[in-house]
């Protein structure tokens, strides 16, 4: 018989062994001594209700009807680790892209201040582009100084943030390890600083192009009368 006991329909029997009133389990609960067990345990169950269905299309396509079906069936399985892991997952990219975010605008403004700075320095050291062109500089000598500039600048500035991150790295992880237990939270690999220096220098070489070909443009006549 089917009573409604909530908003779907279960079986008297259902309902008693929900209860307490069957020694039949309803559930088992299977704890694995670390994730790597975990996961062989998943693959496990995955692939037997995998087996499963083949069993049950078989049976289809030989009957035509489930109805009768006595094979093996699915086993119904909830990873709840894995469900949390999921959403602090899902929180640390949330947390992730905001920071990423923040980075974006930081490289922006600092290659827009860089670009600035080499501007300036074209603007101060016009009557120098000057005797430089007079002793036979060429255009693209006058704008290679001033690349050079830019990219040692970038340089720099890169291996100077790569230092304070890891002496920052090495501070965080001091504090944190105590209090969570958890040690290497804060980590930069050897590759992603590599990386940073890389994206450092290129900015800075890209914000300097504009005043380097500035420089390069300037009349040497015009520029040895700068004072």
């Amino acid at each position: 018989p089917q009573a409604k006991y909530s908003s779907t329909s279960t079986t008297m029997p259902e309902l008693i062994r929900l209860l307490g009133g069957n020694d039949t389990p309803s559930g088992i609960s299977v704890y694995a001594k670390d994730f790597n067990t975990k996961e062989d345990m998943l693959s496990y169950m995955d692939a037997w209700n995998s087996a499963v269905e083949k069993a049950r299309s078989a049976y289809y396509e030989e009957n035509g009807t489930y109805d009768g079906y006595d094979g093996p069936t699915e086993v119904s399985y909830s990873d709840t680790v894995g469900t949390l892991m999921g959403m602090v997952n899902t929180i640390l990219d949330a947390i992730t892209y905001v920071l990423v975010a923040f980075t974006a605008i930081s490289l922006v403004v600092s290659t827009v201040m860089i670009g600035v700075i080499t501007y300036v320095s074209v603007v101060e050291r016009t009557k120098e582009i000057g005797i430089l062109r007079s002793i036979g500089a060429r255009k693209r000598d006058i704008r290679h100084v001033f690349n050079a500039e830019t990219f040692i600048i970038g340089l720099c500035a890169g291996l100077i943030g790569i230092l304070v991150a890891y002496l920052l790295q090495g501070l965080i992880n001091l504090i944190l390890t105590p209090l969570t237990g958890i040690a290497g939270l804060a980590a930069l690999p050897v590759w992603q600083a590599i990386i940073m220096v890389c994206i450092s220098v290129i900015l800075t070489l890209i914000s300097g192009l504009i005043p380097a070909s500035a420089a390069a443009k300037k009349d040497p006549v015009i520029a040895l009368r700068t004072e």
